[in-house]
């Protein structure tokens, strides 16, 4: 049962689709208070645990910390940061009584989940406007397959999607490309795409393509697809401000540029310099938005990840000129008597410093400027959350008119529950830390409760330096994980699978993944297509297993596998906890599989760096493919199938480009 409550007058964000009658009086579980702003509090007993939030920090278990739900342009992961790329309401309480908690609220909102006080829940934002749904009856996964169902199907990918990609901020050129495309091709470690970062706009203006290094675009395009690899270009939320840019001129001639409240185009420095942020809130705007891509969709492309969508702003003139006049009280205050500070001045070097190391995504700035919704002007902070899920749905929308029989690769930096209709997302801007790995791992069930099925990590991570461990390890993850994508920043050591002794260890990890694509793509397409989860804790599947609700590296992935990751340094293997009899498979660096029959309880497994595990449930199959360099090389009709004898596994599979998905054809049954 679901209970839809309306607080003051809320925001439309559109995450929700199905069709609710307001609940009168107040929640069954927990109090409201109203008194200054929105104040929602349970009080939770010992045993209490609390899913959800999608891409947040820490835990599958959040309880213990505080998180806020505010977009946010940060690379630096580290576990006392409260807000990431990602903003997704979603709570599922499970206690002695379990219910789920969304709050449909566009802007800043604060989880304090035992963080002020172990036992308290505290939900609270600054306005209450808002929708609030209790979602009640049956177990924490009924719960979510209830909210699945409230916010509408997941994005459906092309089937080339589930291949393989490599990126790194840097490829410049055409001979960057074709580089990294000989790089895998003739080390036969597969591939199906590669990632276009900033530097092929031209001058870092959307829709535009380098007229120096990529002449003939499209014919670059298609001798990429001649070797069966898609590029992926990037597309940033900002548009640079310059005259004679076509884009530019448009959206200042009808309005389609975020607004000052006096009415002119507001501005911001991003990548291209002066930026106008394209008002996504707009229907008109982001339609016209979202008919840009049809630049390079006509080029031969069809994928996309979209960027800086939070929006991120580096800097704004008016951040600028508070700086100077900071700096300018500091210096008059040295000039005085040279000391660090002077009554005159009441201005310290931490001061400034702080006011710098803050320049970029100011709350200020955020305030000071404004969408155009129905008619009247919405102050950007108070639907700041809504950008990125906004300028995804633009590119969704798009896609139905440039070919609306055709799925478009599409993914995202920010988020909003809503936006998982329209793309997946990836985890954002990462580091090349072993504890990344686990946090990858404990976003995969969260996301998928929050609608976002079509997600995944830079494999190896994307600041820092990898080591060839920690990217092996990682892989052997990204096995797994629906986007398959090994990125990297400028500047960082270059990670590509071939730049590392015994390339081989490589080619055999990215081989299992083809391997098993036609288990993954069949998985992700129920969970898909039956409001389901592709990744879910052990404790939607095992809820009356005390030990499996407490497993938090470890993840079921579909309906008949586990996996339980290396995530550690030099270690040669790790502890795993079987809630019931599993196999226990292991592929071999020669091509081989290992099996063992495990019973249900504790094991230590060793599993070496060039070797791929998982668990298959007991009395399952699952079916597995003989290795291909692309997706469209897959032998789906000569599969074998590996688990338990005299069982059964329904695959799904269809011809992964069209829509055609309720097709009672793209179901079969092996037996093995």
């Amino acid at each position: 049962m679901i209970q839809k409550y309306v607080f003051g007058t809320p925001f439309e964000t559109e995450a929700v689709t199905a069709s609710l009658p307001a609940a009168s009086g107040m929640p069954s579980y927990g109090s409201v208070n109203l008194e200054t702003g929105f104040c929602y509090t349970l009080t939770m007993d010992e045993d209490t645990i609390v899913y959800g939030l999608g891409e947040a920090n820490r835990g599958l278990n959040k309880r213990g910390y505080c998180y806020i739900s505010n977009c946010t342009d940060d690379p630096d992961h580290t576990e006392d940061k409260r807000s990431l790329y990602g903003a997704h309401n979603f709570i599922i309480v499970a206690g002695k009584q379990s219910f789920g908690l969304f709050v449909d609220y566009p802007s800043k909102l604060t989880f304090d989940i035992g963080y002020t006080r172990m036992d308290t829940l505290t939900i609270r934002c600054d306005n209450a406007d808002l929708y609030l749904y209790v979602i009640d009856g049956g177990s924490p996964y009924e719960i979510t397959r209830q909210f699945r169902k409230l916010i509408g199907r997941s994005y459906i990918p092309p089937k080339f999607a589930f291949g393989f990609g490599q990126s790194r901020w840097g490829y410049t050129t055409k001979e960057d490309f074709r580089k990294v495309a000989a790089g895998y091709r003739e080390h036969h470690i597969p591939i199906d795409m590669i990632y276009v970062d900033i530097d092929y706009m031209q001058d870092y203006k959307d829709f535009t393509v380098n007229e120096e290094n990529f002449q003939n675009f499209p014919e670059f395009v298609q001798e990429m697809k001649n070797q069966e690899i898609r590029l992926i270009p990037i597309i940033d939320a900002g548009v640079k401000a310059e005259p004679g840019y076509p884009v530019y001129e448009e959206g200042v001639a009808n309005n389609y540029f975020c607004k000052r409240a006096d009415g002119s185009d507001f501005v911001a420095a991003v990548w291209p310099g002066d930026t106008h942020f394209p008002d996504m809130l707009n229907p008109d705007a982001r339609a016209w938005f979202g008919s840009h891509y049809r630049f390079l969709t006509d080029q031969g492309i069809e994928g996309f990840w979209n960027d800086m969508n939070e929006p991120a702003i580096f800097y704004t003139k008016e951040g600028l000129e508070e700086a100077g006049e900071l700096m300018k009280r500091y210096l008059a205050g040295q000039n005085n008597n040279g000391s660090d500070e002077t009554p005159g001045s009441s201005v310290t070097i931490d001061q400034v410093q702080r006011f710098l190391h803050e320049l970029a995504n100011r709350p200020a700035d955020y305030a000071s400027f404004y969408h155009q919704v129905n008619g009247q002007m919405v102050r950007h902070d108070k639907v700041h959350n809504l950008f990125g899920y906004h300028m995804t749905r633009a590119a969704g929308e798009a896609f139905e008119q440039i070919d609306p029989e055709k799925r478009f690769l599409m993914f995202s930096r920010s988020s909003y529950i809503g936006m998982h209709r329209y793309g997946g997302i990836w985890t954002g801007e990462n580091k090349s830390w072993w504890s990344h790995i686990l946090l990858n791992l404990k976003m995969l069930p969260s996301l998928n409760m929050c609608g976002f099925l079509y997600t995944g990590a830079d494999l190896g991570g994307f600041g820092a330096d990898t080591t060839r461990d920690l990217l092996l390890r990682w892989l052997a993850l990204g096995v797994f994980t629906p986007l398959m994508r090994n990125h990297a920043a400028l500047g960082t050591r270059n990670q590509e699978c071939y730049q590392f002794e015994h390339i081989e260890d490589f080619r055999h990890v990215i081989q299992v993944r083809y391997r098993l694509i036609p288990y993954l793509y069949s998985e992700y397409m129920k969970a898909a297509l039956q409001d389901d989860l592709y990744a879910k804790p052990l404790a939607f599947v095992y809820p009356e297993d005390s030990m499996a609700c407490q497993v938090e590296d470890q993840v079921m992935i579909g309906n008949e596998i586990m996996i339980a990751p290396v995530y550690t340094q030099n270690a040669r293997g790790r502890y795993v906890y079987l809630p019931e009899r599993m196999k226990f498979i292991k592929f071999m660096p020669d091509g081989t599989l290992s099996e063992k029959l495990l019973e249900s309880g504790h094991h230590y497994v060793e599993i070496a760096l060039n070797e791929v595990p998982l668990f298959i449930r007991d009395r399952k199959c699952i079916p597995l493919a003989a290795p291909a360099e692309h997706v469209a090389a897959l032998d789906t009709e000569h599969m074998e199938l590996i688990g338990f004898s005299d069982a059964e596994y329904e695959l799904y599979e269809d011809d992964g480009v069209h829509k055609d998905y309720e097709n009672p054809s793209n179901w079969r049954t092996l037996r093995s």
